[in-house]
């Protein structure tokens, strides 16, 4: 009996005719309306027996689709008619359509910025492989296995070698260029690093670093202080003041940690430099003799300096941002809003 309505239904609007746009409202009222029907029948199987309701329920949904999509054509047609370009798919006289730009990702818009500034030094851009040997990540940089510094990075092995890890800085790239170059070096190392962390705000499991190496003969760390300084004026503005604090790392001898005054509060002292007035941007230091014979260059006939800076934090100061994730989270509202820059 309901198999009988439905090919009479569809029997029926195969032959309505809806070359009108009052027809087409007549056709959809007659068997689309809330009162249509297709209601009608889904009323009928509403009261049907459990075995008719499995048997008929997907002939009545086919028609359901059939009919929709049969008024949706004939109203597309209507008005195409309407606006007067039947049976043309393109107007040539038509404006193109719009194509929306996108913009630089902000950590490689501080990237090219800061490669821009030592290009005018005369470091060149040294890249490398993200998974490497503990030889380059660790040995090499003055850190055997039994050295307590290896507990300051909480690492990513591979876990078919244990030999190879996730570089947790970009200093294996240091190490391949001294391994094969002979000195004067002269560079920088930029790229994507891994550490075992908790997610938050001022942390992640992955980040982008920016390593700089200059090694050569009589490099002092009054250099490396210069080098530091000229780079702070050029990227974050005329009278940046710095300070240099002793610190330890395994690869550099004396290390130190640099800080730049506050941005925010101008060192007045806000939440931002936790009321100091100064805020960490990079460690640095005199490239451990250690390191140089590792690397097969004389440490009695040169010396060196090397530095690395989180490029995010460099960013958060920039951009006045205060979570790292946002950097990963791909909201195209957040990453809009860096469009203009370059």
């Amino acid at each position: 009996m309901i198999q009988e309505k439905i090919n009479h239904l569809r029997l029926q609007a195969e032959e309505f005719d809806t070359a009108t746009p009052d027809a087409l409202e007549q056709f959809r009222i007659h068997f689309l309306g809330k009162k249509g029907a297709l209601q009608e029948l889904f009323g009928a199987l509403k009261a049907a027996s459990p075995e008719e309701k499995r048997e008929m329920g997907k002939p009545i949904n086919e028609l359901k689709l059939w009919l929709q999509e049969k008024y949706d054509s004939e109203k597309a047609r209507l008005d195409e008619m309407a606006s007067g370009r039947e049976g043309e798919s393109i107007d040539l006289t038509l404006d193109a359509y719009p194509v929306p730009l996108g913009g630089r990702h902000p950590l490689s818009v501080v990237r090219k910025r800061i490669i821009r500034i030592f290009d005018r030094l005369g470091y060149t851009v040294a890249e490398g492989p993200e998974i490497v040997d503990d030889w380059h990540n660790f040995t090499a940089l003055n850190t055997p296995q039994d050295h307590p510094a290896r507990d300051m990075q909480d690492t990513f092995y591979v876990q078919t070698n244990p030999d190879m890890i996730l570089r947790t800085h970009t200093s294996p790239v240091q190490v391949g260029v001294m391994e094969n170059q002979n000195p004067p070096i002269r560079i920088i190392a930029p790229g994507r690093v891994y550490r075992n962390e908790t997610v938050s705000a001022r942390a992640h499991c992955q980040f982008h670093q920016v390593e700089g190496l200059f090694v050569a003969e009589d490099v002092s760390f009054a250099d490396l202080k210069q080098t530091l300084y000229f780079f702070v004026q050029e990227l974050f503005g005329i009278g940046t003041e710095i300070r240099l604090r002793p610190s330890y790392f395994p690869f550099t001898e004396p290390s130190a940690e640099m800080d730049i005054s506050c941005l925010i509060c101008h060192g007045k002292g806000c939440a931002v430099c936790k009321h100091t007035g100064w805020v960490e941007i990079l460690g640095c230091g005199m490239v451990d003799p250690a390191v140089l014979t590792n690397c097969r260059i004389d440490p009695e006939k040169y010396s060196g300096f090397a530095f690395g800076m989180g490029i995010e934090r460099i960013a958060m100061l920039l951009f006045g941002l205060n979570d790292i994730r946002l950097f990963f989270e791909n909201d195209v509202r957040f990453l809009k809003q860096f469009q203009s820059l370059s």
